[in-house]
């Protein structure tokens, strides 16, 4: 954008989050409630989850996002995928799954793109997109190029940081080089330690199309952000 967007037009690239293992059912209930009022684009929380929050978001224009594999990404394909389908059956509109970090960090081309694809085909079937998920912060230079250009190659619709859950976040140093990848051609979703209306300013200027934050409301300006760790 060449000039800062506006909170509103933030809140509408936002994924509400709420992924702390011990999240019950009135946080999350809460959360639906903030994301609908502030108009996000999606709430995301773990797959226990989905059916209670699409069933809240029914005709409401916001989204009901998961995640697969998470926050390790050390499960096999067939798991993955048997993640993802059940999540859509569920009401999920949007994946977002851990890509294998040992392959990534191995330059496993192959087997990085051929996992990819293959959730990539179980979520367009259902009806919903993929976010790969780097988790940046564990990956050299040359495994984030390659998982942006694998999820490219295999039908992907985002490319996203990272979990919360590895000890860092979203840096405008890794946007950048994703945007430099895949800019215009996939979404960017930053995801961890975007808290405040500037950091999310610096990850848009540098390539963003999506936010994943649990400190939503304090990025758009109204405070008392919904509390998720690494988010």
């Amino acid at each position: 954008m060449t000039t800062a967007p506006t909170p509103a037009e933030i809140a509408g690239m936002i994924d509400h989050t709420v992924l702390k293992p011990d999240t019950d059912e009135p946080t999350v209930r809460r959360v639906i409630n903030e994301a609908v009022e502030h108009r996000f684009a999606s709430v995301c929380i773990n797959p226990k989850w989905v059916s209670l929050t699409a069933e809240q978001l029914a005709g409401t224009g916001v989204r009901t996002c998961t995640v697969v594999g998470f926050p390790l990404g050390a499960t096999t394909t067939a798991q993955k995928v048997t993640e993802a389908q059940e999540a859509i059956a569920e009401g999920a509109d949007e994946i977002d799954m851990v890509v294998d970090i040992a392959d990534a960090n191995t330059l496993a081309a192959d087997a990085v793109q051929g996992q990819i694809a293959a959730i990539a085909a179980a979520t367009h079937a259902g009806g919903a997109i993929l976010k790969v998920i780097l988790e940046t912060a564990l990956l050299s230079e040359e495994a984030k190029r390659l998982v942006c250009q694998a999820a490219e190659a295999a039908g992907a619709d985002f490319v996203k940081t990272s979990t919360g859950f590895a000890g860092g976040g979203a840096t405008v140093e890794d946007i950048a080089l994703m945007h430099q990848e895949v800019g215009g051609r996939l979404g960017i979703k930053a995801s961890g330690g975007v808290r405040t209306y500037q950091d999310a300013v610096a990850v848009i200027n540098a390539g963003a199309t999506r936010i994943g934050a649990s400190s939503s409301l304090d990025i758009v300006g109204v405070g008392n952000p919904s509390s998720d760790g690494g988010y």
